[in-house]
């Protein structure tokens, strides 16, 4: 089965990556030549095992249709006599009986309707699945990309203050006070710190987005490819309407109250009586009495009719009232499946709106106004015009903004594939269709 959610793996063709970090693991070749989302997504949902297991259940639920509208099994009765029955005929020495029960109207295609309902629920829940792979897939790619540029953009920053060093010690030469150089050693081991503890937990996000992709934790995956994403106008209540028509986990729902409803039909039918029909066959011997009548030693046959008494109504009324009452059930749970999408889309909404105008912020205000400041510290510090503290400072204040607009990023983009599987449809044309479900 083609999974229209590979269709995912379209969503952008990220650009720019950023260098690797030398630690106790090397990168291997799948992850070396694989860095892209889309890489990442056609690897996930190709080799996941719990999306193999929900896929499998599916295709077993499916195999239930022929079973439910298939009759019961005939019944054959054979019958030797140890002792032969005489008759005028002759000795009855045995006898057969074929019998096929025949369900009352409707009662076949009641139960097929509710198998039916149940599979396609089932492969909508596959969907699903896939769906909630594809986010997991994607919230760990950005955290891991993002974890790429705090690990070069805090490595940068501690060079640079390497560099400030040598300057530092030819002032303290020439008479300067020693508490400047002291102050920027510390400063450098505490960047180098922060560095170390950035790589040791690349360990982690890499072992994390290992057992999404289903590899073995031989080597660190390798930095992804992105960039910062333009900003995106969308429309609340196109997005809405978008999760309410094609959101799997509500179509599902939808089956499983169709199921439920075609299982409340098929017990109120069990109010009706079953049909079966029969032959009855007899093997005659020859007959020992004299005189022989003209029938002697012939076979006899019959046909037969039976319907079985549906008399205790107690039972019908609770199988129907059980059915029922599912039925309800499924409404409810899907009122409250849509109610929590819905709710889950507009907190999305309200993030991603928040992300943009951090992205905004940080990137054409305030990341600019930091990079200034910071190479006129360093300017007026190695012209005497200003500390070691201040330039210090500066740095600080550009590391932090610096990260604050890849966090941003990353966040930007993790609520808009958010909004993708959610919505499962194209969002302004920025990602491709998954809603045409197979």
């Amino acid at each position: 089965m083609t999974s229209t959610i590979m269709r995912l793996c379209c969503l952008v063709l990220l650009s720019g990556g950023v260098s690797t970090v030398n630690v106790s693991f090397a990168e291997s070749d799948w992850e070396s030549t694989n860095r892209s989302l889309v890489d990442y997504l056609e690897q996930a949902l190709s080799t996941n095992p719990q999306l193999h297991a929900v896929e499998q259940r599916y295709r077993a639920s499916a195999q239930r249709i022929p079973q439910a509208s298939a009759l019961p099994d005939p019944t054959l009765q054979v019958t030797h006599f140890v002792e032969s029955i005489q008759t005028r005929n002759g000795p009855q020495e045995s006898t057969f009986m074929l019998s096929q029960r025949l369900p009352w109207f409707g009662k076949r295609e009641y139960q097929r309707s509710a198998a039916f309902a149940d599979a396609q629920a089932l492969h909508h829940l596959y969907q699903d699945q896939q769906l909630l792979l594809v986010q997991r897939v994607s919230q760990a790619f950005y955290e891991y990309a993002y974890l790429g540029k705090a690990i070069d953009l805090t490595r940068e920053n501690r060079d640079l203050l390497m560099k400030l060093e040598p300057v530092v010690e030819a002032k303290v030469q020439g008479g300067a006070a020693i508490n400047e150089l002291l102050r920027l050693k510390v400063e450098i081991g505490k960047m180098e710190d922060r560095l170390q503890s950035l790589r040791q937990e690349r360990i982690t996000r890499s072992a994390q987005l290992a057992e999404l992709l289903t590899l073995e934790m031989r080597s660190l995956i390798s930095w992804p490819e992105w960039q910062a994403p333009s900003p995106l106008q969308v429309n609340r209540d196109d997005l809405q309407a978008a999760v309410r028509a094609n959101h799997p986990r509500l179509k599902a729902m939808e089956l499983r109250i169709q199921s439920a409803d075609a299982r409340r039909e098929r017990a109120r039918l069990e109010r009706y009586p079953d049909v079966s029909v029969g032959l009855n066959y007899a093997r005659i011997g020859d007959p020992s009495v004299s005189p022989v009548p003209a029938s002697a030693g012939k076979d006899a046959w019959g046909v037969s009719l039976s319907l079985n008494l549906p008399i205790w109504t107690e039972k019908n009324n609770a199988a129907e009232a059980e059915a029922l009452a599912v039925q309800r059930s499924s409404e409810n749970e899907r009122i409250q499946q849509e109610n929590a999408l819905i709710t889950l889309l507009n907190t999305t909404l309200a993030k991603l709106e928040n992300a943009q105008r951090q992205l905004i912020l940080y990137g054409d205000e305030l990341l600019g106004l930091a990079e200034q400041a910071a190479e006129n510290s360093r300017a007026a510090y190695e012209g005497g015009i200003m500390g070691i503290l201040e330039v210090i400072d500066s740095e600080r204040s550009l590391l932090e903004f610096q990260l604050y607009y890849w966090r941003a990023a990353a966040d930007v983009w993790q609520h808009r594939v958010m909004l993708q599987t959610l919505a499962n449809e194209p969002i302004l044309g920025t990602f491709d269709a998954t809603h045409q479900h197979e």
